[in-house]
């Protein structure tokens, strides 16, 4: 099996393990509004999101998934992410998310 054929299936693998915990596993998980404090801290929205990996939670189940930065506090990330055909978006911790390489300054 060659590189690329095998990398095809891994993401496809991923990709239906992915829908199956958004379907299965409960609701994605954001922080709340007193954990975001988005009354006093400031918030950069990016007009340019950057891809990154980002852990999330459906119910109580933790899913690496690739993802895009679209705004941030000092201590979290609002980052938009798809499963299949939907797009979803959440709140989380900075140290939950890992910029691409090629974004990183």
């Amino acid at each position: 099996m060659n590189k690329r054929y095998a990398a095809a299936v891994d993401r496809r693998m991923d990709d239906r393990i992915l829908e199956r915990v958004a379907t299965d596993a409960g609701p994605l998980q954001s922080l709340t509004p007193d954990e975001l404090r988005l009354e006093s801290e400031p918030v950069t929205v990016d007009p340019l999101p950057k891809p990154a990996k980002a852990w999330v939670r459906f119910g109580a189940t933790p899913v690496l998934v690739d993802a895009e930065i679209c705004r941030w506090t000092v201590d979290a990330c609002g980052i938009r992410f798809r499963v299949g055909e939907r797009e979803m978006k959440a709140w989380v911790w900075a140290s939950a998310v890992t910029p691409s390489p090629s974004t990183v300054h």
